[in-house]
């Protein structure tokens, strides 16, 4: 069997892109509706991170573009401009989840069920989980830092559907309504995590999504910092 070409995997890379982009539209959509109606704020908080995402996820597909165009992995223009809305919008989400968590455990608040929780966060744990195995595959093949940071990032998403998922259960399971607003300062907590790392990359430093961002002569670190997924 014949090893793909450079060509071919960067399109891979960026049909992964692309359905990353799809899903976290998909995602956005229903949890922020489903979140809403039945008012659990994690859902609904988590729904908005992932339109945030679709913002982060262009811009990986634009750099996909220029890399396969041998234009280098370092941001253009409109890629900085698009993590400086990212990390922004981030910001906003983190100061918002802060507020309406804290109102919501001062009133006691109890969502109406957090079933859909369960269920969007199982959904997301399983699509994220294949996104991380072919995005590494495919960076690991090209030896691309820019493709295996995306799968860093896949995986922080994951971390998300984790938080989601324990929230949501653990409300189901104890009807305890404090579960839900504890769920949602989580998420602002990674929320705020990846603001801080849009804007790292903004100015030109390296970072994984992993909360850290290195200097611009830094090169990010492969080894330890993606899962391997066999």
């Amino acid at each position: 069997m014949t090893k793909p070409t450079r060509e071919q995997l960067y399109a891979r890379a960026r049909l992964l892109a692309l359905f990353t982009i799809g899903y976290n539209l998909v995602e956005g959509l229903v949890s922020v509706w489903l979140g809403a109606a039945d008012e659990t704020l994690a859902l609904f908080g988590f729904g908005v991170d992932s339109f945030i995402e679709v913002i982060s996820a262009v811009g990986i597909w634009h750099m996909l573009r220029r890399i396969a165009a041998n234009a280098g992995e370092s941001h253009d223009d409109f890629e900085r401009r698009a993590l400086r809305i990212t990390g922004g919008a981030f910001y906003l989400l983190t100061a918002a989840l802060v507020a309406t968590a804290a109102l919501n455990l001062w009133q006691q608040h109890r969502p109406e069920t957090t079933f859909w929780g369960i269920v969007v966060s199982l959904a997301s744990m399983t699509f994220m989980w294949l996104l991380i195995h072919y995005k590494v595959k495919v960076g690991t093949a090209l030896n691309s830092p820019a493709i295996l940071a995306d799968a860093a990032c896949s995986r922080a998403c994951l971390y998300l559907s984790v938080v989601l998922l324990v929230s949501s259960a653990g409300y189901a399971l104890t009807g305890i309504g404090s579960l839900d607003a504890i769920g949602a300062l989580l998420i602002a907590w990674f929320a705020f995590r990846e603001g801080r790392e849009s804007f790292g990359k903004a100015r030109g430093e390296s970072c994984g999504c992993s909360g850290s961002c290195g200097s611009k002569t830094e090169q990010p670190t492969v080894k330890g910092t993606i899962p391997t997924i066999h």
